[in-house]
């Protein structure tokens, strides 16, 4: 029992040193991912999540085995915080047969149903109807689970956001909108996209809760969503939470930055960096020293160097699979 910190009751010490472990996960696999797009070794595109690693492991840290999430373009910290193998993941990337999508799907479109990730979405707004028609099975076949939706503050002014919305609260269903709102859309600032403070502010228009959370605080994010998930595991229906993030990456690999100062980037990788805010606090708490920190950040990093050389040495997928996997 943790007696000096402030978290959700299933959070020990143990798993709060396993959440430190895991946003280093993060972080390093998407740096990685950055490098070897740059050097042109993964094709395609990809969206990172570096400096919102808090948002993903704080919000799935609170949620059962048998609850499930949908994922974003920007969705590689959502898979790993789901339990995801990053094995299969960095294999997927690599267009391996021994990825997730059997390397067919790539950055945007991983899946770990076992896991209960529903996938991540390459269509902006595209994974909220998708949990809504989760969490609607679960009240129908009384099957217990909630829903998490993780989706960008670009996604909160797609139809399909109102839409759904709408229809989960008119219904009670188990779901919990997380907006991770990184303060930017593509190539502009979200002041210039709604008119409102907070987009959790939309919450009142569907008759749901919604709150507002630092999301680079993983301690604010796992309390915050405990709440939310037990509010929709007793039939009480959903809620809305906005995570107030930063992507210290572009928006994609070609975006250049050019629409944010230096001097924003250098505010929140310095003073509000989710991880290192997390160290200090399990240092203060005397849950971990610098020397277990040091060495979970190194362990991190080397289960990602792994990962590279599994992907590096599995196969590709043969032609004869061409067509299989393939519902549309």
């Amino acid at each position: 029992m943790i007696t000096n910190l402030s978290v959700p009751p299933m959070i020990t010490e143990a798993k709060l040193v396993e959440l430190f472990h895991q946003m280093w996960l993060i972080r390093f696999f998407d740096e990685k991912v950055d490098e070897f797009f740059a050097k042109g070794m993964i094709h395609g595109t990809t969206h990172l999540c570096v400096g919102q690693e808090a948002s993903a492991a704080g919000a799935c840290a609170v949620l059962e085995e048998r609850d499930k999430i949908t994922s974003t373009h920007r969705g590689h910290g959502h898979c790993i915080a789901k339990g995801a193998d990053v094995n299969r993941m960095m294999a997927e990337l690599f267009g391996r047969e021994t990825g997730y999508c059997r390397g067919k799907g790539g950055s945007m479109h991983i899946a770990d149903v076992e896991k209960g990730n529903l996938g991540a979405n390459g269509i902006v707004g595209g994974g909220i109807p998708i949990a809504v028609g989760s969490a609607l099975t679960s009240k129908m076949k009384n099957l217990g689970y909630v829903t998490l939706c993780f989706f960008g503050d670009g996604a909160s002014n797609e139809g399909s956001f109102h839409e759904a919305i709408n229809l989960a609260a008119v219904w009670n269903l188990p779901v919990v909108f997380i907006c991770e709102n990184n303060q930017y859309g593509m190539s502009g600032p979200v002041k210039e996209m709604v008119k409102i403070a907070n987009i959790a502010d939309r919450a009142a228009a569907y008759g749901i809760p919604g709150h507002v959370v630092d999301g680079n605080d993983i301690f604010a994010m796992m309390n915050v969503t405990y709440e939310a998930v037990q509010r929709a595991r007793n039939g009480e229906g959903p809620t809305l939470i906005e995570a107030k993030t930063y992507r210290w990456k572009g928006h994609s690999k070609s975006d250049a930055k050019k629409y944010r100062t230096r001097e924003e980037e250098m505010e929140w990788r310095n003073n509000r960096d989710p991880i290192a805010r997390m160290k200090q606090v399990l240092l203060a708490a005397g849950i971990l020293s610098e020397e277990e920190a040091a060495r979970i950040e190194a362990k991190a990093r080397q289960e990602i160097e792994e990962a590279v050389l599994f992907a590096e040495s599995s196969p590709m997928p043969s032609l004869a699979i061409l067509e299989e996997d393939v519902y549309a």
